[in-house]
């Protein structure tokens, strides 16, 4: 199967972000910009496919040149080809409009590539702005089916079954290819590059989707951020310590009590 994994590039989630007090605005400057993990699980179930089934895996992304850092480490842990769906003013498109955008370069990349994709993966949501509509509204701008919170995927007669996560529990549905997944987290973690993994990847080369034929209206941003702050900080708990559980007890119930907690 031909199958297209779907990356954003965004500041790392396991460095603590601050406000810049002049702007009001997320201080990202020093802060290292790595793979959407739900990005990453994407690739690493769409690897695991085609190692299982055979195909060719392509990662793509919109952004600027220095996306390439993100598509080459794509390249060194399990995809073939990698595109830059590269435009100046694609920097403030929110979801729909990303949405569009990528509905509007698939087919550029299918026709690069020869062949259409039976698979486009993406992760379930971005870690800087978690909304989770990108998918399923590109999915609805292409005209295809889209099953989200997919945790694991195997061939079928008629296209692919898709197992997918709920609050309740697990559906296992079948669909029909061509087909978007948005992809949470499954049983297992992506893999790491190697030193040859890595020296590979540098070689190879990540192809330029430009020019597109855009409509302006449909590229504008549907949504505006109003205002950016911090969260509060949580305040510091309450450790209760003494040899009597009951006392103990009771006094953490009466603490709930007068704080209405309870």
């Amino acid at each position: 199967m031909e199958i297209l994994v779907l990356i954003k590039q965004v500041p790392d989630d396991s460095v603590e972000v601050t406000v810049n007090p002049s702007t009001g605005a997320p201080d990202l400057a020093e802060i290292t910009p790595v793979v959407n993990a739900f990005d990453t699980y994407a690739l690493e179930m769409a690897a695991r496919f085609k190692e299982a089934n055979g195909g060719t895996v392509t990662v793509a992304s919109i952004g600027g040149d220095e996306v390439d850092t993100g598509l080459r480490n794509c390249l060194s842990v399990g995809a073939d080809k990698a595109y830059l769906i590269k435009d100046d003013s694609f920097k403030d498109a929110d979801s729909t409009a990303k949405a569009y955008i990528l509905s509007q370069a698939i087919p550029k990349i299918e026709e690069a590539n020869g062949a259409k994709f039976d698979m486009i993966f993406t992760g379930l949501e971005a870690t800087d702005y978690a909304g989770g509509l990108t998918g399923p509204q590109m999915a609805e701008d292409l005209g295809l089916g889209c099953v989200t919170s997919v945790i694991a995927v195997d061939p079928a007669d008629n296209g692919v079954t898709i197992k997918q996560e709920t609050e309740s529990g697990y559906n296992v549905v079948e669909a029909a290819t061509p087909v978007v997944l948005t992809v949470t987290k499954p049983d297992y973690d992506p893999r790491y590059p190697t030193m040859k993994t890595k020296r590979a990847a540098r070689k190879m080369t990540i192809a330029r989707v430009e020019g597109l034929d855009l409509d302006a209206a449909k590229t504008a941003p549907a949504t505006k951020v109003v205002k950016q702050y911090a969260p509060p900080k949580r305040q510091a708990g309450v450790k209760l310590t003494g040899d009597d559980i009951n006392e103990i007890t009771m006094k953490a119930i009466g603490m709930m009590a007068d704080a209405k907690a309870i």
